[in-house]
């Protein structure tokens, strides 16, 4: 039996990177679903998997070799989000990830904090290391870059490592590229914020396309349909991503959703109640600090839209 990496999922084709290094376009058995995840891709991006050749004729009378995937190494870790179509059903963004980076801008387009919590909390939930990069910093005024300062002490108090970048200024790029190598990367975000520029700035050979986003209404344009991943020059590899409007947390009962985040998480034991919500029980020690300023309104605010979500897949 072969190994191998997929290296990139189109819906129906999946490129695998064999051991010996060569790129095999395979399909999956008929029949091959993952038990326990009811998911719009049984196969993603990262996955480690084991697949057969099969020999075929192709149309110009050539024979031309494919593989059949039949089986899926366990994953240690992936991150996920509801399908936007299915909301019963989970779409796999990348899985085996070492560290996964948020990019975030203040403007060109606005990323909310509901997002970045919503993001934080999945990639706690299924233990990937995150970093949170603040994007186009060359593109913000005073009040913009204020208020990204402001994002930045809140989430580095909590433990998030934090970067500002400028692929015009070539600022942050050899800092980002340290974290990196020697990992397998996804980098992660809204359309228009500049993944695939960070991408070609880190490994310029890779010229993975690119779009303007919309002067009109400042949101970017899909310029990546799939995930796909791509080998690092320095050593490791980058998953890029489609641009993610909304996220949405499964697999997850409401009692551990507090756990994800880590200034409410440490707590615990310090409220009245065991099983305690933070939301109307008497002796919460997170209330307490929220009204005190010690943890940040804008993540309870995110904390509660979690807690109430009903299923509908949300920005």
């Amino acid at each position: 039996m072969n190994k191998g990496i997929v290296i990139k999922s189109t819906g129906s084709w999946y490129t695998v990177k064999a051991e010996n290094g060569e790129k095999i376009e395979c399909k999956i058995k008929g029949n091959f679903r993952l038990k326990g995840i009811k998911s719009t891709n049984p196969i993603a991006v990262g996955d480690h998997v084991e697949f057969k050749l099969a020999e075929k004729e192709s149309e110009d009378n050539t024979n031309v070799i494919n593989g059949l995937i039949t089986n899926i190494v366990e994953r240690k870790n992936y991150i996920i989000r509801k399908s936007p179509n299915l909301s019963k059903q989970s779409h796999i963004i990348a899985s085996n990830i070492d560290e996964s980076f948020l990019v975030v801008t203040i403007n060109y387009p606005v990323t909310t904090t509901t997002f970045i919590d919503r993001f934080l909390v999945s990639a706690e939930a299924y233990r990937i290391p995150c970093t949170l990069i603040f994007n186009k910093i060359d593109r913000y005024n005073h009040e913009q870059t204020r208020q990204m300062d402001q994002m930045i002490e809140l989430y580095e108090k909590i433990g998030y490592r934090c970067l500002k970048t400028s692929t015009k200024k070539n600022i942050g790029m050899d800092t980002l590229k340290s974290w990196m190598k020697n990992k397998t990367n996804v980098f992660a975000g809204h359309s228009g914020v500049g993944k695939s520029t960070l991408i070609n700035t880190i490994e310029p050979g890779l010229n993975i396309k690119t779009k303007e986003i919309s002067d009109y209404h400042q949101t970017g344009k899909h310029t990546t349909t799939f995930s796909e991943m791509f080998e690092l020059s320095f050593g490791g590899y980058i998953i890029d991503t489609p641009g993610i409007k909304g996220f949405g947390v499964l697999e997850m009962e409401k009692e551990e959703i507090s756990h994800y985040f880590p200034e409410m998480f440490k707590l615990l034991e310090k409220c009245q109640y065991y099983n305690c919500t933070h939301t109307h029980e008497p002796g919460c020690e997170v209330k307490q600090l929220v009204n005190e300023g010690e943890i940040a309104d804008s993540r309870y605010f995110s904390y509660l839209g979690l807690l109430n979500t009903d299923d509908k897949y949300r920005n």
